[in-house]
């Protein structure tokens, strides 16, 4: 099993595990998709709260008393949730990081940063993501 491979199953493993404790966003937030984890736990939890005061008693409502009309569009989320998940670490590369989507062939050219490796715009006199410079490739040269 590659490491992406490996990568996509634990995120598909937390997402699950997330949806049975009711903690939607656990995969996005193993994945360190921060913003998507955020997005998808206030959704489900706007709907829960939503589907609770509309089709429940919500003074004496327990989880195994939750009438069909609240656990089926609930299960339906944390189930949309986990596939947004495996969606998301299927598309990141092994590291995770600034894999997310390959380069098009018309695409701008671009130059490996010296120091860190990520390719950054060959106009920048420094690399966006490490603050390294072409000095630096110049440096190393001595």
């Amino acid at each position: 099993m590659g490491e992406r491979d490996r990568r996509v199953a634990i995120t598909v493993i937390v997402s699950v595990l997330g949806a049975v404790v009711g903690v939607a966003g656990a995969g996005h937030a193993y994945l360190r998709e921060w913003g998507r984890a955020f997005a998808w736990f206030s959704l489900v939890l706007g709907a829960a709260l939503v589907l609770i005061a509309s089709f429940a008693d919500s003074g004496t409502v327990t989880l195994s008393t939750l009438p069909l009309r609240v656990s089926g569009p609930l299960l339906l989320l944390f189930t949309l949730n986990t596939l947004d998940a495996y969606r998301v670490a299927s598309r990141t590369g092994g590291d995770g990081v600034g894999q997310r989507t390959p380069r098009r062939p018309d695409a701008e050219p671009s130059v490996p940063c010296p120091s860190c490796g990520r390719e950054y715009d060959p106009e920048l006199s420094f690399c966006p993501w490490c603050a390294g410079t072409r000095d630096d490739e110049r440096a190393g040269d001595r």
